[in-house]
């Protein structure tokens, strides 16, 4: 799903608000947290997940095609970590999937 489909499955849920509403609501949702994310701050969602960064440090890597060996920085990246309820709610799903099959 991307953010266009979310917010039409947003505003045909919610009736009373206008679709441009809901593109503000789920674009500010977002804002927020990529600027926690940018500040160093972990934002958590019960039932959800939680969103984190996590430091990479410098390291000598391989070029896949060659072989040389190829300084990599060190970076910062994002990480998701699902949450106690959308971990089972998963995995009820696979498990009501393989039954039917």
């Amino acid at each position: 799903m991307i953010k266009s489909e979310l917010v039409q499955v947003l505003a045909a849920e919610n009736p009373h608000l206008f679709v441009k509403d809901v593109e503000k609501i789920v674009g500010a949702i977002f804002d927020h947290i990529s600027t926690a994310l940018a500040e160093g701050d972990r934002v958590e969602l019960r039932g959800f997940g939680a969103f984190s960064v996590k430091h990479r440090e410098a390291r000598v890597g391989r070029n896949p095609r060659t072989g040389d060996p190829v300084e990599i920085e060190e970076k910062w990246t994002p990480f998701f970590k699902a949450g106690k309820e959308m971990r089972e709610r998963l995995n009820q799903e696979d498990v009501a999937l393989a039954a039917a099959e």
